[in-house]
């Protein structure tokens, strides 16, 4: 049992900056996809990046904005987001599954999840 706990979100000015962290536990961390996934008042959950081995996918709403990497010495995820918006403002999720051939942008690929991190983007 993979258990996700997300960190960093806050509240940000449009043109900031935050890192989002992922700590995981519980399982094999370099063996899953990793991914964030957003989720703002009203609107479905939506794929924002992901990353699977060394290769990263983005959304085209964040692509050139915001970076995903990660830690498997530590088994840490992170989402490095810059020139914000506010339409960025979401409950930004961290999950673990494995990707298809056809990529990793579904949220049914995921079989485990964090509990959420706010991040709120003031204009």
């Amino acid at each position: 049992q993979v258990q996700l706990v997300e960190s960093g979100g806050g509240l940000v000015q449009a043109g900031g900056s935050l890192r989002l962290s992922c700590a995981a536990s519980g399982g094999t961390f370099s063996s899953y996809a990793m991914g964030w996934f957003r989720q703002a008042p009203g609107k479905e959950r939506e794929f924002v990046a992901a990353i699977r081995w060394i290769n990263p996918y983005y959304a085209d709403s964040v692509k050139g904005r915001f970076t995903i990497s990660r830690d498997a010495a530590t088994g840490t995820l992170y989402l490095q987001m810059k020139s914000l918006k506010p339409e960025d403002t979401a409950v930004y999720y961290c999950a673990a599954g494995y990707c298809s051939a056809y990529g990793c942008s579904d949220l049914r690929q995921y079989a485990y999840w964090g509990q959420g991190t706010q991040v709120t983007v003031s204009s």
